[in-house]
C-alpha cells in the first residue's frame, strides 16, 4: 500500500500537467526509500522501479503497459493486470499467501541495489539506450511544466555544472 503522502504529490504532479511517467516516478521514489530503510530488499535497482511502477498503476496513474515488444510478456501481462485494477476495469483478488510469500521473499534480498553508485549506472545504461534526438525531446516537454523560478534554478545549475567542467 503506497504512503498518502506519495499519493497526493502524484495527484498534484497531474494537476500540473505533468506526464504520467513524471507521477508514477513518486511511487518508484517511496520503493527506493523503503529498500534504503531496510523495509525489504530488491534484487537489482530495475525491480525496485518496477514494483514502484506496478503501485503507482494500480493506484490509478494512468501509466499504459509497454507495448508488444518492448518488455517480457510476463511483464506486459503483470503492467496490464495493475494498469487495469487501477483504471476501475478489474476487481482485485485479496491474495494473502502470495502476498505473504513475496514479502518474504524480499525481506531476502540485498539492500545495496539502492544505493547512489547502483542507481547512477542504471540511469546510465537507460539514458545509452536512447537516441541524442529523444532526450532532447523529453528535456524541452520538461521544461514547459518547470514554471519561471524552477526554469531560472534549472539554468544556474546548468551554468555551474559547465563552469565546473571547464576547468
Amino acid at each position: 500500500m503506497p504512503e498518502r503522502r506519495t499519493v497526493e504529490k502524484a495527484r498534484k504532479d497531474k494537476r500540473a500537467g505533468k506526464s504520467t511517467t513524471t507521477q508514477a516516478g513518486e511511487f518508484v521514489h517511496e520503493e527506493i526509500r523503503k529498500v534504503r530503510r531496510g523495509e525489504h530488499g530488491a534484487r537489482s535497482p530495475q525491480q525496485a522501479i518496477a514494483i514502484g511502477l506496478s503501485k503507482a498503476r494500480r493506484a490509478g496513474v494512468a501509466l499504459r503497459p509497454p507495448r508488444k515488444g518492448k518488455a517480457k510478456a510476463s511483464t506486459r501481462k503483470s503492467a496490464e493486470y495493475a494498469y487495469e485494477a487501477g483504471q476501475g476495469k478489474r476487481k482485485p483478488r485479496r491474495r494473502p499467501r502470495v502476498s505473504r510469500a513475496v514479502s518474504r521473499v524480499l525481506k531476502r534480498e540485498p539492500r545495496s541495489t539502492t544505493s547512489r553508485a547502483a542507481l547512477s549506472k542504471q540511469t546510465q545504461r537507460a539514458a545509452s539506450r536512447r537516441t541524442a534526438s529523444a532526450r532532447s525531446a523529453s528535456a524541452k516537454k520538461a521544461v514547459k511544466t518547470k514554471g519561471a523560478s524552477g526554469r531560472s534554478a534549472a539554468a544556474k545549475k546548468a551554468a555551474r555544472t559547465r563552469a565546473r567542467r571547464r576547468r
